[in-house]
């Protein structure tokens, strides 16, 4: 792990354990996230990720070690690490029978915030929903629901946000849409923990990123830090050839990815 300082980090992990009977998915995890980053805990299916995603946000508790979460611990003070927080699952949390804003106003009832209408518009607006504000959730493609889903996971302004593979399952388009939307989260000073098994996925968004593998913690640091764990790059001139995926988005949407990025 590269030192940074644990004064300052939203999430603080050291030596996080956990098994279920014979099967030991975490085998030591440390772990830091700084505020008002995006960090990107990576790993494939089984690497235990969200089962550090549930020992944080106090779902689950961890057979040893030590994890706090905006200097809670998620142990004896797990009401104050749900006050602090807020977690969106793989599945979106979205009523498709309710309209967008009543979803909205729903949640923001539910936090007992003073007016949940307004709550409700502000959000809309900031995640480009307002003209399908009032279309029942259940038309929604799958960019706009986990667009919705992260919307309604920021009512009562939450200082960490759990992301647990936001983007599986949707289109290249889609992907791209939730990608916005997690960057205005950190771009509004949230500090975001976000699981995915796709590397272009924190490539694009991470300022950290952290590689979890048999139950550990392996490699820890930026993109660059960890571009450095190999060999230097050979200088080759090459025609490089466009992506399968940036085909599909010029014809798709009319958009020229390559010089938008």
């Amino acid at each position: 792990m590269t030192a940074r300082d644990t004064a300052v980090a939203a999430i603080a992990v050291r030596g996080l354990e956990k098994s279920f009977g014979s099967l030991h998915v975490l085998r030591g995890v440390d772990l830091e996230v700084q505020r008002g980053s995006i960090t990107a805990l990576l790993g494939s299916n089984g690497a235990g990720k969200t089962t550090v995603v549930r020992i944080l946000a106090t779902l689950a508790k961890p057979d040893g070690g030590t994890a706090s979460v905006q200097g809670h611990d998620v142990v004896t003070r797990a009401s104050d690490v749900r006050q602090a927080i807020s977690l969106t699952g793989q599945f979106t949390a979205v009523d498709g029978v309710l309209s967008g804003r009543e979803n909205l106003v729903l949640m923001a009832r539910l936090r007992h915030l003073a007016d949940p209408g307004e709550v409700a518009d502000r959000l809309l607006a900031r995640f480009d929903l307002v003209d399908a504000g009032p279309r029942r959730a259940g038309t929604y493609s799958g960019g706009m629901r986990r667009r919705l889903d992260i919307a309604m996971s920021l009512i009562g302004e939450p200082a960490v946000v759990f992301l647990d593979e936001p983007t599986t399952g949707l289109d290249p388009q889609a992907r791209i849409e939730v990608w916005a939307a997690v960057r205005e989260l950190a771009a509004g000073g949230t500090t975001v923990l976000l699981t995915t098994q796709y590397l272009d996925e924190a490539e694009q968004l991470a300022d950290h990123i952290a590689v979890l593998h048999e139950g550990r913690i392996i490699a820890d640091g930026t993109l660059a830090d960890l571009r450095r764990l190999l060999p230097p790059a050979r200088v080759e001139y090459v025609e490089k050839q466009p992506t399968l995926e940036e085909v599909f988005l010029a014809i798709t949407t009319g958009t020229n990815t390559r010089s938008a990025a």
